[in-house]
């Protein structure tokens, strides 16, 4: 077998691994083999887990041979699986932020939601609705929500200019949380500092209703949502100058003008003010990329989605993979003239671009 064809081989059958995986995780499958901690028949798994046994054996088979689950054989010669810890410790819902498994849902939801239109789109050159991509959306969603609640505000925050955020934020500031979806992030900041005054902008009219509903049922009294393009911003008088911390959470590289939402952004923010960008980490050059552990898994999920959505409405279709250098010449571009680019220990695959507006003289 040429080199080539064993790459096809290794291809076809990683492919259709991360999709039985993706089944499984869903189904909490892994969670309870790491629970049980120990070889269990097809029966035994059935049980704990209330799933068909038909389908756990014939799902067990690709885990054993795609050797993420262990095959034994017991005393009586029946089939015995087990999930070794050091695979646990990626695929569960316990393992935190080292947990992998939940990433495997990522491109079979994204073909199911996609699939048609964005082959469709590869001979108009179309974009695809927002609307398109409602069970992805939902889950990316909760995907950040999760990460947001725990690290937004004792890991996140506390590095910003230094620390210095974390102050100004304590003895009262204005902030705006830009597309900022189901307001988990904004909630969590306005709950975290009652002095300040946040405000949530999202051009997703059902999620800005569900954020506001959250901040209502929990009685935060200091954040408001607004239904807005980010892009028709800057033509907006009524917002020049009045935040003093505006915050994009992988937001930008979806937009279809992100030029001009990055130069409203820039009026938005009063003197001395700050703006933190977090986008993923990678080059703008296709060669840049080549040695990126996760290129070829990133793109795909742009090409699906972040492409594609950004190529509405006209737009640029920047793609998440967009990466440093047109990251920092469009921030430039749009009149930041200070930006700080960072990398975050507990967020391998994001950086962080501070931008900090001067004070005036």
């Amino acid at each position: 077998m040429s080199d080539f064809a064993q790459r096809m081989t290794e291809i076809l059958n990683h492919g259709a691994l991360n999709l039985a995986m993706a089944i499984g995780y869903k189904n909490q499958i892994f969670d309870i083999l790491a629970d049980l901690n120990k070889p269990v028949t097809v029966p035994e798994l059935a049980s704990a887990s209330g799933l068909h046994p038909r389908y756990l054996q014939e799902w067990l088979g690709i885990m054993v041979t795609g050797k993420i689950i262990e095959l034994f054989s017991d005393q009586n010669a029946e089939d015995t699986y087990f999930l070794p810890p050091e695979h646990a410790c990626l695929l569960t819902r316990k393992a935190g932020s080292m947990n992998m498994g939940v990433y495997t849902q990522e491109i079979p939801l994204l073909t199911s939601c996609a699939m048609a239109p964005v082959s469709t789109a590869f001979k108009t050159g179309a974009g695809v609705p927002f609307s398109s991509y409602p069970d992805f959306q939902a889950f990316m969603a909760e995907l950040s929500d999760a990460k947001h609640q725990k690290v937004l505000i004792d890991k996140f925050l506390p590095t910003v200019d230094n620390g210095q955020l974390l102050a100004r934020l304590t003895a009262g500031i204005r902030v705006c949380d830009l597309g900022c979806g189901l307001g988990v992030a904004m909630n969590l900041m306005a709950r975290a500092f009652p002095k300040s005054t946040f405000v949530g902008i999202d051009n997703h009219g059902d999620a800005v209703r569900k954020a506001a509903e959250a901040a209502q049922e929990t009685g935060i009294g200091n954040a408001v949502y607004k239904v807005l393009d980010a892009a028709a911003i800057h033509g907006k008088k009524e917002f020049f100058s009045v935040f003093d911390y505006i915050c994009a959470f992988d937001a930008i590289h979806d937009q279809s003008h992100p030029l001009e939402v990055l130069q409203g952004i820039r009026r938005m923010l009063a003197p001395g003010g700050l703006f933190s960008m977090i986008e993923i980490k990678a080059g703008s050059n296709q060669a840049g990329n080549m040695d990126h552990p996760m290129g070829p898994f990133l793109y795909t999920v742009s090409l699906m989605h972040c492409l594609p959505v950004g190529l509405n409405d006209q737009g640029s279709g920047l793609g998440m993979m967009w990466g440093r250098e047109k990251a920092e010449a469009l921030l430039r571009e749009a009149g930041f003239e200070q930006i700080e680019v960072a990398e975050m220990e507990y967020d391998l695959f994001n950086l962080h671009y501070l931008c900090k507006v001067p004070l005036e003289k």
